[in-house]
């Protein structure tokens, strides 16, 4: 299958500066982490989503609260994109009771029911049915709301993506799958891992739209999601997207990343979805580099602010271990 061609989608001055500001705040996220990680603040793994902004900011730029998204076990920019607080990100990453987990998920557990963000899974493909629990009780109980789901190229081989991809179908639920294909399952290349050349195709099986979207460019995902989704809201059922990006580090902090040539990576870091709609907002007169450059600084300075918070923040009691492990939805 082809990349889709993208139209000249039109999107208002406030959408565009909207996504940078959404995008710059991910990446100063990620780029602080992997510091924090690296300084020994942070416990556990964690797994950075730069360079993949485009993606998770192009799609939850149609959502709200109300509508829900599933994710992977790398969901900072998922969180992030979808209004979770980074300040209890940040804590939630380092442990503490400030967390919007109260220090109990980290960075592969994160979620924020509030915000319709159903958790990060550190397990491979673990989201995808959860999205169709999601959008069945949006069917059942008579929303609007779509059900968006993240999940990885090498998730797009686990028995749960065709069997929830079939559910989905049949039932005609509201879910939107995302596969984030960054050509690695961990350190396994796409076509040594995968039988078909694009995730898409699959859809084909199951009677539903599949499209393969550039998924570096952000306006083009913008484009490609506002289609599924208003397809979901119609009642008309699921689609399955494949983007089709690449992250910037190692599959989690502390891998070397042998598996790939410094000139791929160049490649790729040649279309950074930051640089490139920077420039998208000067050429159209939108922002200029100075207004730019005061956007990323104020990410920085939250992200900064969020984890200074954290560090003073207190540890959970042990006592608290056994709370908080039911949820109930009254939606």
């Amino acid at each position: 299958m082809a990349v889709t061609e993208r139209r000249k989608v039109e999107l208002t001055s406030e959408t565009l500066l909207s996504m940078y500001e959404r995008i710059a705040l991910i990446r100063a996220f990620e780029e602080t982490t992997m510091r924090q990680f690296a300084d020994g603040r942070i416990p556990g793994f964690v797994h950075l989503y730069a360079g993949e902004e485009a993606v998770a900011v192009g799609v939850c730029t149609h959502l709200d609260d109300s509508d829900f998204i599933t994710s992977t076990h790398r969901g900072h920019g998922h969180c992030i994109a979808k209004g979770v607080d980074v300040a209890a990100m940040a804590a939630e990453l380092m442990g503490r009771r400030t967390g919007i987990c109260k220090g109990k998920g980290g960075s592969m557990h994160v979620a924020d029911v509030s915000k319709g963000m159903l958790g990060a899974n550190g397990i491979v493909g673990g989201g995808i049915p959860l999205a169709c629990g999601a959008g069945l009780t949006a069917k059942v109980h008579g929303t609007d709301a779509v059900t968006i789901c993240f999940f990885g190229d090498g998730a797009s081989n686990q028995g749960t993506f065709h069997e929830s991809l079939n559910l989905a179908a049949i039932w005609k639920l509201p879910v939107v799958f995302v596969c984030e294909n960054n050509g690695y399952a961990e350190a396994t290349t796409f076509d040594y891992h995968c039988s078909v050349k694009d995730v898409a195709a699959r859809a084909h099986g199951y009677d539903i739209p599949g499209v393969v979207v550039d998924g570096l460019d952000p306006l083009a995902m913008f484009e490609a999601a506002g289609e599924a989704i208003a397809r979901a809201r119609r009642g008309d059922g699921p689609t399955l997207i494949e983007a089709k990006t690449y992250r910037f580090y190692g599959h989690e902090e502390g891998d070397a990343a042998t598996y790939r040539t410094a000139e791929e990576v160049e490649l790729h870091r040649a279309r950074d979805p930051l640089t490139t709609l920077a420039a998208h907002l000067v050429e159209k007169g939108i922002a200029t580099d100075a207004e730019l450059e005061r956007i990323r600084a104020a990410a920085q300075e939250t992200v900064d602010a969020a984890y200074a918070a954290g560090a003073e923040a207190p540890w959970p009691d042990p006592s608290e271990t056994v709370e908080d492990v039911y949820v109930s939805y009254g939606g």
